[in-house]
């Protein structure tokens, strides 16, 4: 079982200031084990990255609202997401849960109640549903307003990218596209994102790091950034990973993960896009 490095004590404040009502679109909350048990087919070992941690790291960036992801460790087992989105409240907090053909309606009714506006598919970390019930699921969730979450690896992405295009409900793009940057903005993988986005069937989340060929401070991610933001203002949101799961050489910080966001983003109303308003159309707010 991989480990995992714990995320960092301290988070430094970024040199510019989040507009009010900021949302980090992606991040996971880990524990308490001995509320929320890890599940049996999971593929790391995350370290606790409990609530009190993750709003000290919000405070230092000007996060109000938040978006939380259902990490692979849990399986298809919510609790641990739901719980923290009760404790962050549903006026400011959402749950991208993850599913599969056992859920009946009733639970997905429930699991809307509890504040879930989507469903994540991830085909990167293991332990997920499998890509195969992506078009009955997203039949199923239409009628609740949910979207479609998608963590794949860049080479996924052309064969992946027609089905996405053709399902009935919104869809949301891990990552950015998990495309190395590498393998450059001509990249299969990259140009089947641009195209999703740019035709209006996608959002992409703006987490670079993980796409970095170079490391920190990840300057490498900027051509690609800024080349989804330029093919598709109203659907770019962002995120902080935090706590950073699965990584086990160095570990990001997270002010300085918005501080890049800045420079892909310079001007007062393109933040706002991506951290306000792109956040409150996709999630509810």
């Amino acid at each position: 079982m991989k480990p995992c490095l714990p995320p960092l004590d301290v988070t430094p404040v970024p040199s510019w200031t989040a507009p009010p009502l900021s949302c980090d679109c992606h991040f996971h909350i880990f524990g308490p084990y001995d509320r929320f048990p890890l599940d049996a087919g999971r593929h790391y070992e995350p370290q606790a990255a409990l609530i009190p941690a993750y709003l000290r790291v919000a405070e230092a960036l000007g996060i109000q609202r938040m978006a939380i992801v259902q990490p692979s460790v849990y399986g298809t087992d919510n609790a641990c997401s739901l719980d923290a989105a009760a404790r962050f409240g549903f006026d400011r907090a959402r749950v991208v849960a993850v599913v599969d053909d056992s859920f009946d309606e009733a639970a997905l009714r429930d699991l809307h109640a509890k504040g879930t506006r989507g469903v994540r598919f991830n085909a990167v970390s293991g332990n997920g549903t499998p890509l195969e019930q992506l078009e009955a699921l997203a039949r199923r969730i239409a009628p609740l307003g949910w979207h479609l979450q998608v963590y794949a690896e860049g080479q996924q992405l052309p064969d992946l990218a027609p089905r996405l295009a053709a399902l009935p409900v919104e869809v949301v793009v891990d990552h950015m596209g998990g495309v190395r940057t590498d393998e450059g903005l001509n990249a299969p993988g990259f140009q089947a994102l641009l195209r999703l986005v740019g035709s209006g069937r996608a959002w992409v989340k703006l987490c670079g790091y993980r796409i970095s060929s170079a490391g920190p401070p990840f300057a490498d991610v900027a051509p690609f950034a800024r080349a989804l933001l330029d093919a598709a203002p109203d659907r770019c949101i962002w995120g902080t990973d935090w706590p950073h799961p699965s990584l086990a050489d160095w570990m990001p910080e997270d002010g300085a993960l918005l501080d890049r966001l800045g420079e892909w983003a310079p001007s007062v109303a393109e933040r706002r896009r991506v951290l306000v308003d792109n956040p409150a159309r996709l999630y509810g707010f």
